[in-house]
């Protein structure tokens, strides 16, 4: 078991696709890409979706399992991380609401190389690869779409590499919560993301106690707002930019030359 008793990825269960079902209207309403389509794409895509339910700590896809779907979130948090039986765990990623992911391994056609597991019940949607891939060949806009998301991706995990070496919790905390307000990547989160102070620690390495005080910081410094179950930004470009005052910055060196 991992943090807190949340189950790792190696003691959780993957979500079986009998359990799918069709999407409802609203929840093809909110699939981003889906507009650009013309009808005949439209049609076959909305055909194609299904729909499941994960529940917390399930997997929706598991390191070297064959891909075949294309997933985005609808509503929920799920995390990608590494094969933590082959090495220290690694989250790569948080995924919120509007989040679709995944492509660069359907265009590839590989079995996956990350764990995507359900922080909170979620609502998941996904396209079968062969109709993700008739799409990429017929659609100039879901081309589009798709070369945006990979572009976006790379430059997200740059991000997340400069995030894991930074030593001061506050600017790990306000690094990772900028990379959820992502308004390409995440479009359905907006400017308040539903979001723990638990589930935020499993996604940045620190406990929850942690994270409250990190949170408590950066509402000091008017960059977000921590209201009833989520968390609102209101400077997005300085929370990306965060960075602790020297004080607070020597402190923790203290903290960690005692420990």
């Amino acid at each position: 078991m991992s943090q807190a008793g949340f189950p790792s990825a190696a003691d959780a269960s993957v979500v079986r696709p009998s359990r799918s079902r069709p999407p409802r209207p609203d929840e093809v309403h909110s699939i981003p890409w889906l507009a650009a389509l013309d009808p005949l794409e439209r049609e076959r895509a909305t055909q194609d979706l299904r729909v499941v339910t994960v529940q917390p700590g399930e997997l929706l896809c598991r390191v070297g399992r064959p891909v075949t779907y294309w997933f985005g979130v609808i509503d929920g948090l799920l995390k990608m991380s590494n094969d933590s039986t082959v090495g220290m765990p690694i989250t790569f990623t948080g995924v919120p609401p509007g989040g679709w992911f995944g492509e660069g391994t359907v265009l590839k056609n590989e079995v996956y190389r990350y764990n995507i597991q359900a922080l909170r019940r979620s609502v998941v949607a996904g396209i079968s690869a062969p109709t993700f891939h008739w799409l990429l060949g017929r659609s100039i806009a879901f081309n589009r779409f798709v070369m945006n998301q990979l572009n976006e991706r790379l430059g997200q995990f740059i991000a997340a590499r400069e995030i894991d070496r930074l030593t001061h919790p506050d600017e790990r905390v306000a690094r990772s919560l900028a990379a959820l307000f992502h308004p390409v990547l995440y479009p359905g989160v907006g400017d308040l993301l539903r979001i723990t102070q638990q589930e935020l620690g499993y996604l940045v390495g620190l406990s929850r106690q942690r994270v409250n005080e990190a949170l408590r910081t950066l509402q000091a410094a008017d960059v977000i707002r921590v209201e009833y179950g989520g968390v609102r930004v209101l400077d997005l470009d300085r929370l990306r930019a965060y960075r602790p005052s020297p004080a607070a910055t020597a402190g923790r060196m203290l903290e960690r030359a005692g420990a």
